[in-house]
C-alpha cells in the first residue's frame, strides 16, 4: 500500500504518538483541571506540556494562549464567530477551504460584510486585488497558508502588513502547513493561527487549536459554546482568562498527549528537514507527471511555492475512476473530488468534478513516488487500449 493522502490526514503516525496516548490512559487518566488528586494533576501536566511544545513550534511566547480544540475547523469557528459582529467587514481569498467559507457565509447572512479576493488559476492570491480590498477599513482578514487542493503557499507576511494597515486582525488557516513549513507567528505578524493536529503535525485526529497573539484580550471573544472549565466554578459566566474562556468541557486528553509527542518528534527531526524531504518528493512527482501525455497538473510549477500536494486530471477519464483504479489495481491511496473546497476548484477551473489529489508526507519515499508516476502513466495509456 502506498499512502498519498497526507493532506487529508497524515499516516503513519510516529510510534512515539501511540506510546504517549497509551501511557496517558495507563498512568494519567484523570480529568485535567477538575480535581486535585495525582491522576488529574498528571493529566493537566500533559496538556500544559503540549501547549508549551506548540507555543515553541509556532514562535509564541505564552503557552496559555494556545487554545486546544478538536480540529482546525473548530479553531477557525472560535476565531471567526468569536470576533465578528454584524456590520464588521472581513476579507478572504478565492482559494479557501469550507472550514473558512462556510462560517463566513453564515456570518454574512447574519450581517457581516464579506469580500472575496480572487486568485490566479494556479492558486496564488492576487496581491494587487488584496491591496485594493484593504484600502478600506476591515475587521478581519482570513487566509489559508497553503491550499489543500494544489498546495500553493500564500505570502502571509505580506498579507499581514496589508491587514494591519487596514486595522484588521489577520487569521491564518495553517491546516496544511503546521509541521510542514516553519511558522513564526510573531515574525509573520499573525494575530490568530488555526492549526490541526492530525495532518502535518503528525498527531491523532480530534486535536487542533488556535494560537492567539498577546494583544488580544480574552473578553474580545464570544465563546462558541460554554460550560464547565474546572476554573471559576463559582461563576455562571465564562471565565475571562485564556485558555479557559474558549475551552469548555472535558478535553481530549488522550489525543492531546499524542499531539504533544508528535510535536516533540517534529522538533527533534526539524521542520526544515521535513520541508527539504517533501520538496524533493514534490519535484520528483512533478517531473514524472510532466512526461505523461494526457495528464494535466494544477498549481505552481516552482516547488518552492507549494507544499507536496498535487492535483491532476487525466484526459478522457473521470476522477472517481482514477481514484478507484489507483486503489484497487495499484494499492495507491489518494483523494478525488472537490476536497471540501469548492471555492478553490472554481478558481482552478476544475469545478464541479474536482481533481485527483496526491499528497506526500514525511514518511513517503522516492520509490513510492516513482510507483505512483508509473501507475498514472499506465492509466493514461489505458485510455487508448480501452
Amino acid at each position: 500500500m502506498i499512502y498519498l493522502d497526507n493532506a487529508a490526514t497524515s499516516w503513519p503516525k510516529p510510534p512515539e504518538v501511540i506510546r504517549a496516548m497509551a501511557n496517558l490512559l495507563e498512568n494519567a487518566g484523570g480529568n485535567p483541571g477538575r480535581s486535585g488528586h495525582r491522576l488529574s494533576v498528571a493529566a493537566g501536566r500533559v496538556l500544559y506540556d503540549t501547549r508549551e511544545a506548540l507555543a515553541e513550534l509556532f514562535g509564541a511566547d505564552d503557552p496559555l494562549r494556545v487554545v486546544l480544540s478538536p480540529n482546525v475547523t473548530y479553531a477557525l469557528n472560535i476565531a471567526l464567530t468569536g470576533l465578528l459582529r454584524p456590520g464588521d467587514r472581513v476579507v478572504t481569498t478565492g482559494i479557501e477551504h469550507n472550514s473558512v467559507m462556510r462560517p463566513l457565509r453564515s456570518l454574512q447572512a447574519a450581517g457581516v460584510l464579506l469580500d472575496v479576493v480572487p486568485c490566479a488559476p494556479d492558486g496564488h492570491v492576487d496581491m494587487e486585488r488584496m491591496a485594493e480590498a484593504l484600502r478600506a477599513p476591515a475587521s478581519v482578514v482570513v487566509a489559508n497558508h497553503a491550499s489543500n487542493v494544489v498546495g500553493t503557499i500564500a505570502p502571509v507576511g505580506e498579507i499581514a502588513l496589508l491587514a494591519h494597515r487596514a486595522g484588521a486582525l489577520f487569521i491564518v488557516d495553517a491546516a496544511q502547513t503546521g509541521g510542514v513549513l516553519p511558522i513564526d507567528v510573531q515574525a509573520l505578524g499573525i494575530d490568530l493561527l488555526a492549526f490541526t493536529g492530525h495532518k502535518g503535525l503528525l498527531g491523532p485526529t480530534g486535536t487542533g487549536g488556535l494560537v492567539i497573539a498577546p494583544h488580544l484580550a480574552p473578553e474580545r471573544f464570544r465563546p462558541v459554546f460554554t460550560g464547565g472549565t474546572g476554573s471559576r466554578s463559582e461563576e455562571e459566566l465564562p471565565p475571562e482568562v485564556f485558555p479557559d474562556r474558549l475551552e469548555a468541557g472535558t478535553p481530549n486528553s488522550v489525543g492531546i498527549a499524542g499531539l504533544g509527542a508528535a510535536v516533540r518528534f517534529l522538533q527533534a527531526t526539524g521542520v526544515e528537514t521535513i520541508r527539504r524531504h517533501e520538496r524533493g518528493l514534490l519535484e520528483r512527482l512533478l517531473n514524472g507527471l510532466r512526461e505523461i501525455p494526457g495528464v494535466r497538473m494544477y498549481g505552481p510549477t516552482d516547488v518552492s511555492q507549494r507544499t507536496a500536494t498535487v492535483s491532476v486530471r487525466i484526459e478522457g477519464m473521470s476522477e472517481s475512476e482514477i481514484g478507484w483504479r489507483l486503489d484497487e489495481e495499484y494499492g495507491i491511496l489518494c483523494r478525488v473530488g472537490l476536497h471540501c473546497a469548492p471555492a478553490a476548484h472554481r478558481t482552478l477551473g476544475t469545478f464541479p468534478h474536482g481533481t485527483v489529489r496526491l499528497s506526500a508526507g514525511v514518511f513517503t519515499t522516492y520509490e513510492e513516488i516513482d510507483q505512483a508516476v508509473a501507475a498514472l502513466r499506465d492509466l493514461a495509456q489505458s485510455r487508448h487500449r480501452d
